[in-house]
């Protein structure tokens, strides 16, 4: 009698620690920010890795926002580019117990709405494609890059033909992008259009790097752009495009950010190359996701169609920071300023690339061609 009384204390006690370690970890590992069992749980997957200095670092903030003021428990999880682990960690996370699931990009697009379909219970939100199908249970998000980048073409335009200590007399701007794809094309249309609007007889310098992680690429490209004339090269690269910036600093030229402030990010850490990058083409990531995770909160969020955020809706900007307030002159920054207010108006209407066609594409690129 006491060796059974014995057995079924043991078991017991081994059941009751067994069913606490499944509760207390919930399969995952997520860091608190309160200490809360009934904080929000919010998981931000990366189609790559940090440290770009651009988009991926722009929604890693978000999430560090969505912590801090919002107190839920958050985790970031860098996919890499190996894209065959991508499917079967979003199954992983989306099986555990987190209440949102963030990531971005058209490459993740599919795969999140087919995720999402299989677990209907949970929130998810893609933070940039470009892509219209979207599952009940995703809130999705696609920028006007084409209005931001006619102010970067613009911007660049007016730039290259100032008399500014490192412009030259050529009329010729750059842009190095990471594929020739439609989201970067949708930026490379809006800046030639832009560039064309203030200089109508630009030339711009085209070269696409095939990748988005290879920052020596990206300086090589930049460094054959620089020395054939250009003096301004537009960044829409990813990782590859911190390439374009080294390359800047190493001919004295200047450079164009996209998506985050990207002169902000490296001030105090290499300050001379800061202060090349006269602005940046904005998308506001951070915010939307710390918007889209707060309505969420509030029972607010619409989920199931792609909203687009442009200059009139504050989703998109240029980066309007001390480089550019210092650098620029205030005649330009007047025709820049004047230019937003036209595009948020609808006065100026900008082509979009997403969905045209490729040899409409191959023209518009060839009218500027060096």
């Amino acid at each position: 009698m006491k060796k059974a009384l014995s057995l079924l204390i043991v078991l017991t006690i081994i059941f009751v620690t067994a069913c606490s370690k499944d509760t207390s970890s919930g399969g995952n590992e997520s860091t608190a920010s309160n200490g809360a069992n009934d904080a929000l749980k919010v998981v931000l997957l990366i189609p790559g890795t940090l440290g770009d200095k651009s988009f991926f670092d722009a929604a890693n903030n978000g999430l560090n926002e969505i912590k801090q003021k919002l107190g839920a428990d958050t985790k970031v999880i860098e996919m890499g580019t190996d894209q065959t682990k991508w499917e079967p960690t979003f199954n992983d996370i989306a099986s555990q117990d987190w209440d949102v699931i963030i990531s971005g990009g058209s490459q993740i697009t599919e795969l999140m709405n087919s995720v999402a379909e299989k677990y209907q219970k949970k929130t998810f939100i893609n933070y940039d494609t470009d892509i219209n199908e979207v599952a009940s249970n995703v809130y999705a998000v696609s920028y006007a890059t084409n209005e931001i980048s006619f102010l970067a073409g613009a911007t660049a335009a007016l730039l290259s033909t100032s008399n500014l200590p490192h412009a030259n007399p050529e009329k010729e701007i750059g842009f190095v992008g990471g594929m020739d794809i439609p989201g970067i094309n949708a930026f490379l249309v809006g800046y030639i259009e832009g560039a064309k609007y203030v200089v109508p007889d630009i030339k711009v310098a085209i070269s696409y790097a095939g990748d988005f992680t290879n920052p020596g690429k990206g300086k090589e490209l930049s460094l054959l752009q620089y020395k054939s004339g250009v003096d301004v090269i537009f960044n829409v690269a990813g990782g590859t495009g911190l390439g374009v910036f080294d390359a800047a600093k190493d001919q004295k030229k200047y450079a164009i950010g996209v998506d985050s402030d990207q002169s902000a990010m490296m001030q105090g850490t290499d300050d001379e190359k800061a202060n090349l990058i006269v602005t940046s083409a904005i998308k506001k990531i951070d915010q939307v996701i710390f918007n889209a995770v707060k309505q969420m909160q509030a029972g607010t969020l619409t989920t199931g169609k792609l909203e687009i955020a442009g200059l009139k809706e504050d989703g998109v900007g240029l980066a309007e920071n001390n480089v550019y307030q210092n650098v620029l002159s205030e005649q330009i920054r007047t025709q820049i300023a004047d230019l937003k207010n036209k595009l948020a108006s609808g006065e100026i209407k900008v082509s979009n690339a997403m969905g045209m066609d490729t040899s409409k594409i191959d023209e518009i690129r060839q009218s500027v061609k060096p």
